[in-house]
This record gives structure tokens, C-alpha cells and sequence, in this order.
């Protein structure tokens, strides 16, 4: 496994791969790797001639009061997992590879970035975009995998993609869950045993609004007031939002259209904050 960390030496090893006709698939991360970044490379292996994987906690998507000093980091870990999972690469830029000094340009989504994690995180979007642009840019990726957590970051990236006419493939795995439905999540690991317990009404309120829409109830209102109580039951859980919309555009939906709709939940558990969401 080839551990690289300048832009120069990854641009390379692309364009040599390139050459040779090989498709590149990468599963771009901030590490503390978990078995659902693991089933993203998996599906990168099977998709793709030679899988890359970025390790990279990129400090423009957080806010100033969030947790980048204290995002888990657990390098020699991630990579013994990279190594048995059959990653080819592993690119880890330092911060100043990626934001050089003077770098000012910035990647803005204006439409899909707006509501839900862009209402409460007014800047998370941007980092985000732009940094993905960046190892878009620096990788060169035939095939992009990400996992469906993070719902609303797959459809920003796929609408920036569209528009700047980026030629990536996207393909999107399903949320991998620990035994007792909790997504999982490199912040899993903030939570106490006691929080953890709480935690687990997210995934039940999800399945709760599945099991409405299987009995024929396809209001928002109801469905979203429904989530609300439920998750309301738990002290420790605070809502920050619940919300019933279109998977793509995230413009919000009054009835459920097969297919097209996401339920999505963000809540704090104590000082933790985590986020859901299932297909209706």
C-alpha cells in the first residue's frame, strides 16, 4: 500500500494510472475508520481497477465552535484497516498541502446546501465542496464512493459535480448500522455507554416513519410530528431538525413520493451530534 502525502506525487501517481487505462476509484474520509468506510472501499474494489483513499480532517467544514481540535485521529489504526481492506493508496496531505498559504478560492453550492445541515452549520458546505473539488482535482477519480448517512452531502457534491462538469462517477452505499440500528459514525465513539442507549431512538423513530408509510400514512406532519414525540421520549436527545424532503434537491415534501423521499433527523445526544436518515 503506497502512503502519499504531496499533491504532486498523488497527481502523478492519477496520470500514470490514467495512462494505463486503469479506472481509479477513491472513498475520500477523515479517518477513524469504521466498517461502513470499509464497505465503501469494498465497493470501490469492485468497481475499479486500483482504489485510493484520502485521510484528510478538513478544517473549513467545521464551524468555531465545533470539534475539529478534538476529531478522532487514529492514524496507525486507519491504516492497518486501508492495508487489509486491499487499498492501494492511502493519500494524507498535511493542512498546508491542501490550503497553501494565500489560497483563497472557495466552492459555493447554492441551492441543495442551503437547508437542513447548511441551516444549522452555515459553513459546513463549503469546506465541504471545496475540499472534495480539491481531491477531485488531485486524484482524479474515474469512480467516487460515499456512503448514504451523509445524504445531503452526496446530493451537494453531485449538484457541484453536474454543474462545474466534473468527470466523476458517483455511487452511493447504504448506511451501515451497528447490531442495535445505530448508524454508524466516527463520532459514535464521543458517546458514554448511558448516551449510546439513548442514541438508539434515532435509528427506532426511522423505522417508525417506514412502518407508517407501509400502512399507508404519507403526510409529512404527521410523519415528522411522530419522529419528534419518539425522540422526544429520550432526556438526552435534543432534535435540531426532522424533515421530510426530495433526495436530490432537499426542497421539502408534503407527502411521500416513492422514490424521491428522504426523512432526514440531526440531533444532539448531550454534546454529540449525529444524523440519520432513511429512504420512504
Amino acid at each position: 500500500m503506497q502512503k502519499i502525502e504531496t499533491v504532486r506525487e498523488m497527481q502523478a501517481l492519477a496520470d500514470k494510472l490514467r495512462a494505463k487505462e486503469q479506472r481509479i476509484g477513491f472513498v475520500p474520509t477523515m479517518g477513524a475508520l469504521h466498517a461502513g468506510h470499509l464497505s465503501l472501499v469494498k465497493l470501490a474494489r469492485a468497481k475499479a481497477d486500483v482504489v485510493v483513499v484520502s485521510i484528510f480532517v478538513n478544517p473549513t467544514q467545521f464551524g468555531p465552535s465545533e470539534d475539529y481540535s478534538n476529531y478522532p485521529r487514529p492514524l496507525e489504526h486507519d491504516l492497518e484497516l486501508c492495508a487489509e481492506a486491499g487499498v492501494d493508496a492511502i493519500f494524507l496531505p498535511p493542512v498546508a498541502e491542501i490550503y497553501p498559504k494565500g489560497c483563497s478560492t472557495f466552492v459555493i453550492e447554492e441551492a441543495v446546501s442551503k437547508p437542513l445541515e447548511g441551516a444549522s452549520r452555515p459553513t459546513h458546505f463549503r469546506g465541504v465542496a471545496t475540499v472534495v473539488a480539491k481531491l477531485f482535482n488531485i486524484v482524479r477519480p474515474h469512480i467516487v464512493v460515499f456512503g448514504q448517512k451523509d445524504a445531503q452531502q452526496v446530493a451537494v457534491l453531485k449538484r457541484m459535480a453536474a454543474d462545474l462538469h466534473l468527470p466523476v462517477k458517483f455511487v452511493v452505499a447504504p448506511i451501515m448500522r451497528e447490531p442495535d440500528g445505530l448508524a454508524m459514525s466516527s463520532r459514535n465513539r464521543y458517546l458514554t455507554a448511558v448516551q449510546r442507549e439513548d442514541s438508539v431512538v434515532i435509528s427506532q423513530a426511522l423505522r417508525r416513519a417506514q412502518e407508517m408509510v407501509a400502512g399507508g400514512e404519507h403526510r409529512d406532519d404527521r410523519l415528522i410530528a411522530e419522529v419528534t414525540h419518539l425522540l422526544s421520549q429520550k432526556r438526552r436527545v435534543r432534535v435540531i431538525y426532522v424533515a421530510m424532503v426530495d433526495k436530490d434537491t432537499f426542497e421539502p415534501l408534503r407527502v411521500v413520493v416513492p422514490g424521491k423521499t428522504l426523512l432526514a433527523i440531526a440531533a444532539w445526544v448531550d454534546e454529540v451530534r449525529l444524523i440519520d436518515n432513511v429512504e420512504l
